[in-house]
Formats: structure tokens, C-alpha cells, sequence
């Protein structure tokens, strides 16, 4: 949708919009959209990657998280740098974003759960309530013309800064205080698995005022 516009509510859109702005402001020409889409999803396959590979060594984490943050900036940017110069992509952009988003949660999410840090099952579980939320902002997106980055305060970006810090404890405290990945796993486990019982709810309430506003909506069926 060309026309729909965009909410930003989580807590670091509105800095992270004057950086972006400026970043792309100083983008060089040559560089397109595509080309930082591209290398989001590089970003987020080199995210699952490291996350496997944690089962070798931690340093891996450290890797996670700089495969973060060049996701965060391919991932940010292209849109960004489309409305800077006035060439946003009207007939797939939308889709394409939500596209890529679905790509990333499952590589990263997929990744996570190869980690000795969190069940298999259980990133699985949270990859799958994702994805539904995300394909409920699609459809709000086409119904009301509104493209939701995030649901509330978190958003992708809050998403991320927590998998990194997360990541730096998870160094630290192998390197530094001996913890074991299997004391990790059985709380990490229990974040995951509230994780998902709150997105359920997310996704349950929004899908009961969506249909409390389009019954207001309906014409009442007269008698005979």
C-alpha cells in the first residue's frame, strides 16, 4: 500500500529515526534499497549461524551480535533511505518488508533454538507466535492503511538490543563466573514459553477488537 501510514510507538523510534535519516542522507549513490535489504538478511543468516555455532564456543555470541546489528542496519535503513530520496517502492514495499521480517524471525529464532541456551521446541513455539503477529500487522496494514513497526513499546529494534545484551551476559558469564549453558536453558526456557503465552494474548485481543470494530461496521439486517 503506497498510501498507508506508518506508527512507530516503541521506545526507540523516534532517535532511531533522526539516525537513519542521517545515515541515509549520506548514503552513496550507487547503494539502492535492495542492496541494504539484502544485507539485512545476510545480517540475520549470519544471526542463526552463530547462535548454531555456540555449541563450539561462546565467542559465537559475540558474533550473534555483531551479525545483529548489520541486520538492524540493512533491515532499518532500506526503507529509510527510499523515503529520503523520494523512490519508495509503492507496489511491493510492504511486502517485501513483512516478507524479510518472516525470513529473519525464522533464521534467527531457527538459530536460537540450535543454541545450547533455549529448547528447540520452545524457540519454535515463539518463532510461530511471531509470525502470526506479524501476519496480523499485514492484514491491519491492508484493512486500515496503517504499517505497525511494533506491537506497544517493543518493536525490532528493542528486540534486538535485548538479544545483544543478552549475548554479553552469556559471554561474561561463561568467561568470567563458570555458568553453564544448561543452568541458562531452564530459565530461558520459562522466559521463552511466557514470551509466547503474551504474544498469544496480544494476538487474541487484537483479533477480538478487529472484529468488535467491522461488526460496528456491518449493516444491520432488517426484519420482514
Amino acid at each position: 500500500m503506497s498510501d498507508a501510514t506508518r506508527k512507530m510507538t516503541f521506545l526507540t523510534a523516534e532517535p532511531e529515526r533522526r539516525l537513519l535519516r542521517a545515515m541515509a542522507a549520506r548514503m552513496p549513490a550507487p547503494i539502492h534499497s535492495n542492496h541494504l535489504t539484502g544485507l539485512g538478511v545476510a545480517g540475520s543468516v549470519g544471526v542463526g549461524l552463530a547462535y548454531a555455532l555456540t555449541t563450539q564456543s561462546t565467542v559465537w555470541l559475540l558474533v550473534a551480535s555483531a551479525a545483529l546489528v548489520v541486520n538492524w542496519f540493512g533491515d532499518s535503513l532500506d526503507g529509510t533511505l527510499a523515503r529520503v530520496r523520494k523512490t519508495e517502492r509503492p507496489k511491493y514495499g510492504y511486502y517485501l518488508d513483512h516478507v524479510v521480517d518472516a525470513f529473519n524471525t525464522v533464521v534467527i529464532g531457527g538459530g536460537i533454538g540450535l543454541s545450547p541456551y533455549v529448547s528447540l521446541e520452545l524457540a519454535l513455539l515463539l518463532v510461530i507466535m511471531y509470525l502470526m503477529l506479524s501476519i496480523n500487522v499485514y492484514i491491519e496494514t491492508e484493512v486500515y492503511g496503517s504499517f505497525k513497526m511494533g506491537y506497544g513499546v517493543f518493536g525490532p529494534t528493542e528486540v534486538r538490543i535485548l538479544l545483544i545484551l543478552g549475548n554479553l551476559g552469556l559471554y561474561a558469564g561463561a568467561t568470567w563466573s563458570g555458568l553453564t549453558a544448561e543452568a541458562v536453558r531452564q530459565v530461558a526456557d520459562w522466559v521463552v514459553i511466557g514470551l509466547a503465552a503474551a504474544m498469544l494474548l496480544i494476538l487474541v485481543v487484537r483479533f477480538a477488537k478487529n472484529l468488535a470494530h467491522f461488526a460496528k461496521l456491518e449493516p444491520r439486517k432488517r426484519g420482514p
